[in-house]
């Protein structure tokens, strides 16, 4: 297709869109208060501090003692046997192996952060760094599921879907929460849907398993017919649904496959410009590490969250894949995953920064879950849910400070413990909902996100 046939469509496209906008809004009638319609903003609880979510996810889970959970104990005990009791159901002997790499501290707050981060380092002035988290369960799946939709085991709606569910758009010609390069694994599409919520609020998927790959959004042009014929095409399928719908009386699933063909419609024109990189500057795309063999990947992923936030999505979540999990090899493996992530999250933090978009962008960055202290095999650590590291930056978060403790090891969380319930109250308590009215009515009961648990931890909100 030449590219005066690419800009006539995209105009035609604005024109055919911007006729079904009333549509959208429109069908806010049919949904009840419980259920916003995707395409319009709503009030939050109280005022927000963040307009918007990265959630940069380190799939896996990095080791904690490696990166910014600094013990000089763990050093000093190197090869002696833990002096209490390891946890259950891992494999690990409980022999402590000190960290490979030396912390030093940096910045005017002298935040402590190894050697396996140097460009994160350079903003630990910016950073909250949560050294008392812990979770249930001791698999990936279990607790990747937990960080995601807030259970380990049941079916619920992600973060980014409670998120999409309880505000609302700032675009309507963009999806409210998108997922790059989400896991295959591990829970899979369950991680960034929708559940039990109207099917409009799960994410749009791009790209997967931690590749990026030509950021394109599947299926999204249409070949076949002009705008014009698939405007009256979408026409046509709206009254159906609606029919349907009317004589439903009332079915979410319906009202969000409404919502859905809509907004794929507007995100043929909207979406194509805000997916091309190549509309960045060169010295922009160098910062990130684009065009360098080991951060090009990821360095394209946090350059594409920050033009989606830009454009107006709610929450985006970036996804490494399935590469912290060294229960061999530590030093190769984490050595590898930090040289790939770490320039473009730094990146990103700078470029926010100098947008003026950190102020009210919260930046969530962490795992499932973190790592043992203590050896499995000869040179790998297992998982560690009972004590770990996530960082916040921005969104009204309170910058150059270290929240928490683990024991003198790194192993459990004993210092004002951040359990992930009370991580989502956080995060929804930023973006303005309290976690306790957020809910919906499924099944004869009123779920949310913390289900029956979680508190707000105040101590780090600015």
């Amino acid at each position: 297709m030449s590219s005066r046939h690419q800009v006539s469509r995209r105009l035609a496209l604005r024109r055919s869109a911007g006729s079904l906008a009333g549509i959208t809004l429109g069908g806010m009638g049919m949904a009840t208060s419980a259920e916003p319609a995707v395409g319009t903003q709503q009030l939050p609880h109280h005022m927000p501090r963040a307009r918007r979510v990265i959630f940069l996810f380190m799939h896996g889970g990095p080791s904690q003692v490696d990166t910014f959970d600094y013990k000089p104990q763990l050093t000093a005990d190197d090869g002696r046997k833990l002096p209490f009791p390891e946890a259950s159901n891992i494999d690990a002997v409980p022999k402590l192996l000190k960290s490979p790499w030396r912390f030093r501290q940096h910045g005017e707050s002298g935040g402590w952060v190894s050697e396996l981060l140097p460009h994160m380092a350079k903003y630990i002035d910016d950073l909250c760094v949560i050294r008392s988290m812990y979770s249930r369960g001791q698999s990936h799946g279990q607790a990747v599921s937990m960080m995601h939709t807030g259970s380990d085991n049941l079916v619920r709606p992600s973060v980014g879907a409670w998120v999409s569910y309880g505000l609302g758009t700032e675009n309507p010609d963009l999806p409210s929460f998108v997922s790059i390069s989400p896991a295959s694994g591990h829970g899979g599409p369950r991680n960034y849907g929708c559940a039990f919520l109207p099917t409009a609020h799960q994410a749009t998927a791009i790209g997967s398993s931690g590749k990026l790959g030509e950021a394109t959004i599947p299926h999204l042009g249409n070949d076949r017919l002009a705008a014009d014929e698939q405007s009256e095409q979408l026409k046509l399928l709206k009254a159906i649904n609606q029919d349907h719908l009317a004589k439903a009386e009332r079915d979410s699933q319906i009202q969000g496959a409404i919502e859905s063909l809509e907004l794929a419609f507007r995100m043929q024109s909207a979406a194509p410009d805000i997916l091309d990189l190549s509309r960045e500057p060169d010295h922009l795309q160098h910062a990130y590490g684009i065009g360098k063999k080991e951060t090009d990947n990821f360095g394209r992923q946090c350059l594409l969250a920050r033009r989606l936030v830009e454009a107006g999505v709610r929450y985006v979540e970036v996804s490494t894949g399935n590469v912290w999990d060294q229960h061999s090899n530590l030093y190769n493996g984490h050595e590898k995953n930090s040289l790939a992530t770490d320039q473009p999250v730094a990146a990103l933090l700078a470029d926010l920064k100098s947008r003026g978009m950190l102020d009210d962008t919260l930046v969530v960055w962490g795992g499932e879950f973190g790592r043992t202290p203590i050896v499995q095999g000869s040179n790998g650590r297992d998982h560690n849910p009972q004590g770990f590291t996530t960082v916040l930056a921005g969104g009204g978060i309170k910058g150059g400070i270290a929240y928490g403790n683990t024991d003198e090891y790194g192993y459990y969380a004993v210092e004002d413990r951040v359990h992930v319930h009370d991580l989502h109250a956080t995060m929804l308590h930023q973006l303005g909902m309290d976690h306790t009215k957020l809910t919906c009515r499924y099944a004869g009961r009123d779920f949310r996100l913390t289900d029956v648990y979680g508190n707000v931890v105040h101590d780090i909100v600015s």
